[in-house]
């Protein structure tokens, strides 16, 4: 019964952040929509951002569980974004709440976890020095960090992947000394 009712409570908090912010949800709106009593809710969470942090961390989780290897950063920023679209609402809530910090440090690990899998993929039998290594995923994560929140600053409105796949056909064209000035075809 205990982890149902866990699990009902983080149910209840999901589906109030689908409808308004974070700071207008309290816990006696999440113990009345689960039928339980505060205690039950005090039993299982110390308080609302530790509801918060659980769920976040379990999503970031599962994204990795979901996406053991990434073949292309371009997959890995997809995998990454394709989940924050599809919790828009709720990202965007707690992205503008005082959970801030706790959001994007879970994103950092997420955006660590992808360019981690990817460098790994890439330079797979291939001679990298550890500071090299860790220069890359650097390098990278916070690309992927920095354009992910520059996206949530603008309240998720572009279209992200299709601006991160033409920065990196971009790359690819100046790295082959091409200048990748083309436009893609529509």
């Amino acid at each position: 019964m205990p982890n149902s009712t866990r699990q009902t409570i983080k149910d209840v908090f999901l589906t109030l952040l689908e409808q308004r912010p974070l700071s207008r949800i309290t816990v006696k709106d999440i113990v009345e929509g689960c039928g339980v009593n505060r205690n039950s809710f005090y039993y299982h969470f110390e308080d609302l951002p530790a509801l918060v942090e659980e769920i976040v961390s379990e999503q970031v989780a599962e994204l990795i569980r979901r996406h053991p290897t990434v073949d292309s950063l371009e997959q890995g920023f997809d995998a990454a974004v394709d989940f924050l679209r599809q919790n828009r609402r709720s990202v965007l809530h707690i992205y503008n709440s005082v959970s801030r910090d706790l959001f994007e440090q879970y994103l950092m690990e997420m955006c660590r976890y992808v360019v981690t899998a990817y460098v790994e993929a890439d330079f797979s039998g291939q001679q990298l020095a550890p500071e090299d290594r860790e220069l890359l995923i650097r390098y990278h994560r916070c690309e992927c960090f920095g354009n992910i929140i520059d996206w949530l600053n603008g309240g998720m409105e572009e279209d992200i992947s299709a601006y991160f796949h033409r920065v990196y056909e971009l790359k690819r064209g100046w790295e082959k000394g091409l200048g990748g000035t083309s436009s893609p075809q529509s």
